[in-house]
């Protein structure tokens, strides 16, 4: 049955395993509430002007976070296998999403509906600590992205990527590697070059 991929047990006790310890009660409860949806490459998770309804944890695949300002696309984030990702505005405020979702490679994630994820947290601690530290890991992210922008030069934002997600950086097309990095393709191939040759 392996060769099928992961089952939602399966997804249950990864996300047990990486956020919080639980019961085998739990883990029933968990896995009850778990979604699996695939997407074909190019396929949209999500599209500007959804309410992003879900936090996803990816099984396998490569999916890319980006919205538009001034008509062109901004990459804000790039997800591979056994990561999560939410449009953490729209998930809380029950709003329209600017932020789209695209799946880079043949993608399967396994959905956790936020509605049904806090009706089992309030009877279920470890559920509750798991949803906690998904969020406070989505924030830190978030941080972590936006100041390497902000503060790191280009070479250094590329080398500590490579640290962070090298598998991303091995699979995502240099085009959205570069924009979300903010820099031109051109100065990535430019750093690129530079940290073989270092």
């Amino acid at each position: 049955m392996k060769e099928l991929g992961n089952t939602t047990r399966d997804i249950a006790r990864e996300l047990a395993r990486r956020y919080s310890t639980m019961t085998h009660d739990e883990l029933d409860v968990l896995e009850s509430i778990l979604v699996p949806m695939k997407f074909a490459k190019g396929e949209m998770i999500l599209k500007e002007g959804d309410i992003c309804e879900n936090i996803y944890f990816i099984d396998h695949g490569l999916i890319r976070q980006f919205y538009f300002k001034n008509g062109k696309e901004v990459t804000e984030h790039l997800g591979e296998d056994h990561s999560i990702f939410m449009c953490i505005e729209s998930l809380f405020k029950e709003e329209p999403s600017y932020l789209q979702v695209e799946a880079l490679e043949p993608t399967v994630v396994y959905a956790m509906p936020k509605r049904d994820l806090e009706v089992v947290a309030l009877h279920n601690v470890n559920i509750q600590m798991m949803y906690r530290k998904i969020l406070e890991e989505s924030l830190i992210i978030s941080q972590i992205h936006a100041d390497l922008v902000r503060f790191e030069s280009a070479q250094s934002r590329y080398e500590k990527m490579c640290k962070l997600n090298p598998k991303v950086i091995l699979r995502a097309p240099l085009v959205y590697i570069a924009n979300y990095l903010q820099m031109t393709p051109e100065t990535l191939s430019r750093v690129r070059s530079a940290a073989v040759h270092k």
